[in-house]
């Protein structure tokens, strides 16, 4: 099992900036690629980033490249979701996720319980 909890969500005007933070305990969390998605009300959960074992590779939804970027601590068993020129479109209860796939499908084996980000206009 993996457990993982977000923080750092909260409300933010159009054009600010938010990080968000995933902790994980349990399972070696270097063995797990890690992703962060997010649901807006009445909305499917979408892809937003994910970023493989060693951080080397990540992969963006077209929505967001170039302003948000995802990274990740192996030694703290942590990832982060850097979200900057934030759009009132980005409000949605963001998640993250592990799997042992490198994949921006929902097929993640854990997930977060979400932290809410609200873009104001």
């Amino acid at each position: 099992q993996v457990q993982l909890v977000e923080s750092g969500g909260g409300l933010v005007q159009a054009g600010g900036s938010l990080r968000l933070s995933c902790a994980a305990s349990g399972r070696t969390f270097r063995n797990y690629a890690m992703g962060w998605f997010r649901q807006a009300p009445g909305k499917e959960r979408d892809f937003v980033a994910t970023i493989s074992w060693s951080g080397g590779s990540t992969v963006y939804a077209d929505s967001v490249k170039g302003r948000f970027t995802i990274s990740r601590d192996n030694a703290k068993n942590t990832v982060y979701l850097y979200m900057n020129s934030l759009k009132p479109e980005d409000t949605a209860v963001y998640y993250c996720a592990a799997s042992t796939m490198f994949t921006t499908s929902t097929s993640y084996d854990y997930w977060g319980q979400g932290t809410q980000v609200t873009v104001s206009s």
